[in-house]
């Protein structure tokens, strides 16, 4: 509950939209117990023959005739007093009190019909037919009244969940763009769209319920049960005997919807992977013919997620057959205890004093229509109960990831260096991913300004792990990564990526026009910039003469209508358009055909120009662009040189690069 808790905190800054839910349902509720109400002037007044003035004058003349009957009674018993023995006073003394208690019940009984009485008479309907319009009437502006303060209530409440699911999104989005790279891998994209998308939903319907539903139905059934208890509170008191069964069996049911609720939004984020994965990988599924794998994949996965809603189903269906089954059995006995009170003329049930008076048609039915009207909320919150139950479930979904703690963080007061890097130091750097093995043990490295260095090694030996902490996508466990001699977790994090551009092996291009994927980090730059770095980037060409609407083409998901050169080369032009300081290649020709890399490595050549740039590489084409290249083996530097050097002398860097290319060299 508490991180549903923070959830309402989000949304308790709407005040103004609550006040109006507050009220509306407060409107409601009085307005849903009058309406129940119009049930005794029916009952006792119009189907009585009589008009409101009749009743009045009726009611006040019976009770003042009971009061002087009562009253001859107790001067009787007075007299009776001197001649009788101690034993006989003593019941006579309680007789009197028993009716002097009566007198005063009989005579307080009318006080507000005689305080209203010139006001009746002077302004109620005069005939009994008369009267039924007067209360049909009251019974349609109280519900057209009612059902506008309802209409608003829906829209307030909606407006309240929409506004705080839109908050909770974006900070969930804001802490999910934070989030340490690992934890993608561990978790997958996909499971932060389920809970971005399918949970926040549930937590904006478990709002919906909360300020709506959970807010107007009990004020209407604390409405219901108040004019209950103006009737009769002790016959209340009586039939509410099977409450206190019905909450314990809610306390056990909302544990269990919570806790199946849960695992159901998991099951949709494994779906969402499922998913995901199917259609990023679309051209590989065609490809090899696995559509009927995949799509039994997505039927087991469908049944699963299938079988965990049919159980919450489940417990939603108890728990409101529940509710409607104690409702049932409370409104049976009042009617069986009302009824006998009524029939019998009793004010005594099993002994026990109901009432002071005998209870009248009029009052026992209004009595009843009071209980159903508790009943209907009382049913209603059954569902409400389950619908908050999965929003808490929810809620404690998205706030593991907001509670996440993140290991790359804004220093207290960064440092800046000059705006031109002049050197990159490594300084006996360690890096161990958590919980996983030593990855980088003892790096020391220099890397010179406008030098371009290669670095090579085997798969694992911590290539990439250099270019991440570099950027600071992670922080060394031990030792240093600094700029100018600035470590970079003294540096502002934008401030230390403004310097630097990275171009990966796996292109991502967005799906939205080329020109804007290639301004993409670079919002500033104009049209011109554009076309003046896809020129640079050898891109132009195949822009504006292969592409159907030249640099407004709006590439599909992941660039797919482009070769894989294409796209690589517009992600060059995206780094040139950013002119860093520092560019990084992470295996950016590795997987493209050799015109788009001899296009490449021309772009390179005169962008390089007194800049510092590292690649992670082997193609021999690549390693001979670069002034040094860099041997890790191991999560330590083995060797560095030339690359003419290198392929001479060190046997383990020839394995690395293959004959072939030591011919090249």
């Amino acid at each position: 509950m508490k991180h549903f808790g923070r959830v309402l905190k989000i949304a308790a800054r709407k005040r103004w939209s609550l006040l109006g839910v507050l009220v509306s349902s407060l409107v409601i509720a009085i307005l849903w117990g009058a309406n129940i109400g119009t049930l005794y002037p029916m009952v006792e007044v119009v189907f009585q023959g009589e008009s409101i003035p009749e009743y009045a004058n009726r009611r006040i003349k019976e009770s003042d005739e009971t009061v002087r009957t009562l009253e001859a009674e107790s001067q009787q018993l007075q007299s009776q007093l001197a001649s009788s023995t101690v034993a006989e006073r003593r019941e006579l003394a309680v007789r009197m009190e028993t009716i002097a208690a009566k007198r005063d019940v009989y005579a307080h009984s009318v006080d507000y019909l005689r305080r209203f009485q010139p006001w009746i008479n002077k302004y109620s309907p005069s005939s009994p037919y008369e009267t039924l319009v007067f209360i049909v009437g009251l019974l349609i502006v109280g519900t057209t009244i009612k059902l506008f303060a309802l209409m608003s209530n829906l829209l307030l409440v909606q407006n309240i969940a929409e506004r705080t699911s839109l908050e909770l999104r974006a900070i969930f989005f804001r802490k999910a763009l934070t989030l340490d790279l690992d934890w993608f891998g561990d978790n997958g994209s996909a499971n932060l769209t389920s809970r971005l998308t399918n949970d926040i939903s549930h937590i904006a319907s478990g709002i919906n319920v909360l300020l709506g539903r959970l807010i107007r139905e009990p004020l209407k059934m604390f409405v219901c049960i108040g004019g209950a208890v103006l009737i009769c509170p002790r016959l209340l008191l009586m039939v509410m005997v099977v409450v206190p069964v019905l909450g314990l069996i809610m306390a056990k049911l909302s544990r269990a919807i919570r806790r199946t609720s849960r695992r159901a939004m998991e099951e949709m984020s494994q779906l969402y992977g499922m998913l995901n994965d199917a259609f990023a990988g679309i051209r590989v599924v065609k490809a090899f013919c696995t559509q009927g794998k995949e799509r039994a994949k997505f039927r087991n996965r469908t049944e699963i997620y299938y079988q965990k809603s049919m159980k919450v189903a489940f417990y939603n269906t108890f728990a409101r057959s529940s509710s409607e089954l104690f409702g049932i059995v409370t409104v049976c006995l009042a009617i069986l205890a009302g009824g006998y009170l009524v029939v019998n003329r009793e004010t005594h049930l099993l002994g026990i004093q109901m009432s002071s008076k005998p209870l009248s048609v009029g009052e026992i039915l209004m009595f009843f229509g009071f209980l159903i009207g508790a009943s209907d909320p009382a049913r209603k919150l059954s569902e409400v109960w389950a619908e908050l139950q999965k929003g808490m479930a929810a809620a404690e979904r998205i706030f593991e990831v907001i509670d996440q703690p993140i290991r790359v963080t804004e220093p207290r007061n960064p440092k800046t260096t000059e705006k031109k890097v002049a050197t990159i130091d490594f300084k006996n750097v360690q890096y161990r991913y958590p919980q996983g093995p030593l990855v980088l043990d003892g790096i020391d490295l220099r890397i010179e300004q406008g030098e371009t260095i290669a670095v090579v090694g085997p798969n694992g030996s911590g290539k990439s792990t250099i270019i991440s902490l570099l950027c600071r996508f992670d922080d060394p466990k031990s030792g240093t990564v600094s700029l100018n001699g600035v470590p970079l977790n003294d540096m502002n994090l934008r401030d230390l990526r403004q310097r630097m551009a990275l171009v990966t092996q796996r292109t991502v291009l967005f799906d939205d026009t080329i020109e804007n994927n290639i301004r993409y980090g670079t919002p500033g730059a104009s049209s011109g910039d554009v076309i003046r770095a896809a020129k640079l980037a050898f891109a132009d060409d195949f822009i504006q003469h292969k592409t159907p609407d030249g640099y407004q083409t709006v590439l599909g998901s992941n660039g797919v209508r482009l070769s894989g050169g294409q796209m690589q080369r517009i992600a060059l032009a995206r780094a040139f358009l950013r002119d860093p300081d520092i560019l990084v290649l992470d295996e950016a020709t590795s997987q493209i055909d050799l015109e788009s890399e001899q296009l490449i490595h021309a772009a390179l050549s005169k962008f390089l120009v007194n800049r510092t740039g590292i690649m992670i590489t082997h193609r021999a084409s690549s390693l001979s662009m670069a002034d040094r290249v860099i041997v890790v083996e191991a999560g330590k530097v083995a060797d560095s040189g030339p690359h003419r050097e290198l392929i001479q002398r060190n046997r383990f860097y020839q394995s690395l690069c293959g004959g072939d290319q030591q011919q090249a060299a």
